[in-house]
């Protein structure tokens, strides 16, 4: 898994979600809203450290808010852009 391609993250992000977030992610399109789909702000909090251990990244405070977290394309633009 490179953290700088991309499309490579998008599997693992749709496991962090399903596993962290308890959401249903197989149906979900990459720009789906992810908040939608069931996400909460609690899960949130949750998915961003799985996130950050999965990655080895660090979200910055002005990258933790919903803008990020809204759809799986946001949360790799995210940490594509952290990983570089």
């Amino acid at each position: 898994m490179n953290p700088n391609d991309r499309n490579a993250l998008v599997p693992d992000i749709r496991e962090v979600l399903s596993q962290h977030a308890r959401m249903s992610v197989e149906n979900l399109g990459e720009g789906d809203d992810l908040y939608n789909a069931g996400l909460t702000s609690l899960a949130t909090v949750a998915v961003m450290l799985a996130l950050e251990d999965k990655f080895n990244v660090e979200f910055p405070d002005n990258l933790i808010g919903r803008r990020t977290f809204k759809s799986i394309e946001s949360i790799a633009e995210a940490i594509t852009k952290l990983a570089a």
